[in-house]
């Protein structure tokens, strides 16, 4: 019998089989729209991919589980849908935990599907069992184990509806092979929250209103725009409440994109590596509107410190965020666009902010972003991404790994639309930035996709590299090499009097040499006078490129507050530390 003969004889043995509880979790799926799902295969799920088998639900085999996690959480990311992740039990399961864990503290929309041992067998330690929902419960929205065939389908419904309902998140279910296994079971029903989750929509119509009175009486007026907003989908609410009252706008580092980093109005992101102009307007501002943000310690620095003059307004989805780490004096629980437009139809006029808007563009022309790149000395990073943002349409995807390749991207691409960072905020887990390439690009496959990462940080998960080949995907892999983990090494140099303990990496591989023997494109990039050229070059390859970009060891990220510091004091250059 020849081999596609065998696979006819498999798929119709499979039409004749009665319904399966993994056949009730994959139509569960389709039920809640899925299309695309990233996985490792194992023992205890293999029931699972028996199902998908039958399933029109694209699967990407990832190289490891940690990178399945980082593309769901990625495509979730791109799309405002949970992205869907698969891994065994054991060490599959524990493999997800560092990339379920970063979804929840960025609040990124995720499925995770882990298999486990058969119910008799949990807690006897048999072979590749670990506590998922134990291990996991602290870092999802919900952790179900499955104890009923009949159900199961049911319960992979409501955790997808929970992940991507309210403020969203990560949610788990873990599945017993025996419940897999069982035949005759019910069909899932739609994808359901818990009935009791309830998500908020309209703040209080009288904190609305007093939030709007202080709004249209600020004479320094800020919005601080979270990555709430763009979850929320409220960023051209935001947009045009900004525009229509004058209002100059400050991003967080994950709200990057929710307004249009070109208008006047636009003072880019604050906090620790933020623009010096917009940690000045934080910390002069006498009325700030933030929206969907949890004023993070990379934001804020010192709390005591942090806008210092200003009444706070804080919309949010979760009440649990209301004055958790700044007081809130107008707390707006709700939907990120409804408020706004409660606010907008609230406001009795707009703020006469003209001289303050005037102080703001005075900051911007006073501490640009700005560096130094002297012909004889090697390629500053800064110039290759904005030789790449000069490149690529408005709406090209950017991930990033973790350290001083990340800042300089988010610093120096000009973002215009929500939805195109995609990085690792709360957890900063490097390796973040290729399997994040490949979730983006499954999820956006008409949108160019560039990575930018760190030469240790693409080491964490260079794998990947093989799906992006397998699965032929066009995307750009920038590799700022400065043979270091730069940031630890730059806090060394500014903190540890220089001790560089374990930071410089001069035993790295040739990367693009790395990349041909994967079967992508490798490049090399040493000279300014070739960087528009390799750009192009790379963009024009029919498939995944990777440019080993050898960028000057010396360069720093700047302006920089440090740890605690106060945001109006951040320094321009070491010597400010």
């Amino acid at each position: 019998m020849s081999e596609s003969e065998t696979e006819r004889t498999t798929a119709e043995k499979g039409d004749d089989r009665l319904p399966t509880g993994a056949a009730s979790v994959v139509a569960a799926l389709e039920n809640a729209g899925v299309t695309s799902a990233f996985g490792v295969q194992g023992g205890a799920i293999m029931p699972i991919y028996d199902a998908l088998y039958q399933s029109d639900i694209q699967h990407i085999t990832m190289a490891h589980e940690q990178g399945a996690a980082h593309a769901a959480d990625a495509y979730g990311a791109v799309t405002g849908d949970p992205g869907v992740c698969l891994a065994t039990s054991g060490p599959g399961a524990t493999n997800l935990v560092t990339g379920i864990a970063d979804a929840d503290m960025d609040s990124e929309p995720m499925l995770a599907l882990t298999g486990q041992v058969p119910t008799d067998m949990v807690g006897n330690d048999a072979f590749q069992e670990a506590d998922t929902t134990g291990i996991t419960r602290p870092v999802t929205k919900a952790s179900y184990f499955a104890t009923d065939a009949d159900s199961v389908g049911d319960t992979v419904g409501e955790a997808f509806a929970l992940a991507r309902d309210g403020r969203q998140g990560p949610a788990l279910v873990d599945l017993p092979k025996d419940v897999t296994q069982a035949e005759d079971v019910a069909q899932p029903g739609p994808a359901e929250g818990p009935e009791s989750h309830d998500v908020p929509d309209e703040a209080d119509p009288d904190e609305v209103d007093r939030a709007a009175k202080a709004i249209a009486n600020a004479e320094r007026p800020v919005i601080l725009a979270g990555g709430g907003v763009i979850k929320g989908n409220a960023s051209e609410e935001l947009r045009q409440f900004a525009i229509d009252h004058g209002i100059p706008v400050v991003t967080t580092m994950p709200g990057v994109g929710a307004f249009d980093e070109t208008h006047d109005l636009a003072m880019e992101m604050a906090g620790m590596h933020g623009t010096g102009y917009a940690n000045m307007a934080i910390t002069h501002c006498d009325v700030m509107l933030a929206v969907g943000t949890r004023f993070d310690d990379r934001l804020t620095g010192g709390i005591d410190t942090f806008a210092p003059e200003a009444e706070i307004a804080h919309v949010d989805i979760d009440p649990s965020e209301i004055s958790k780490n700044v007081h809130a004096d107008y707390p707006l629980v709700g939907d990120a666009s409804t408020v706004l437009r409660q606010l907008d139809s609230a406001l009795p006029r707009s703020p006469d902010a003209e001289g303050w808007r005037d102080r703001c563009l005075h900051w911007k022309e006073e501490y640009p972003l700005d560096y130094n790149a002297p012909d004889d000395e090697p390629l500053k990073p800064q110039f290759v991404v904005e030789a790449f943002s000069e490149a690529t349409p408005d709406d090209t995807i950017v991930t990033t790994g973790v350290g001083q390749h990340q800042m300089w991207a988010v610093q120096y691409w000009e973002f215009t639309e929500p939805r195109t960072w995609i990085s690792s905020h709360g957890l900063g887990t490097m390796g973040y930035g290729l399997p994040a390439a490949i979730g983006a690009k499954v999820a956006a496959p008409d949108q160019e996709v560039v990575c930018f990462d760190g030469d240790g940080s693409f080491l964490m998960t260079a794998q990947e590299l093989s799906v992006a080949v397998r699965e032929d995907l066009d995307i750009t892999v920038c590799i700022l090499n400065n043979e270091a983990v730069g940031m630890v090494r730059q806090w060394q140099d500014a903190f540890f009097e220089g001790r560089r303990m374990a930071s410089e990496y001069p035993w790295g591989p040739d990367f693009a040499t790395l990349a041909e023997a994967f079967g992508a494109q490798g490049l090399t990039l040493t000279d300014y006078d070739d960087v528009a050229d390799t750009i192009q070059e790379a963009r024009d390859y029919d498939g995944p490129s990777v440019i080993d970009c050898q960028i000057d060891p010396r360069e720093d990220v700047y302006p920089m507050v440090p740890s605690g510091g106060a945001n109006g004091l951040f320094a321009l250059q070491e010597e400010h530390l």
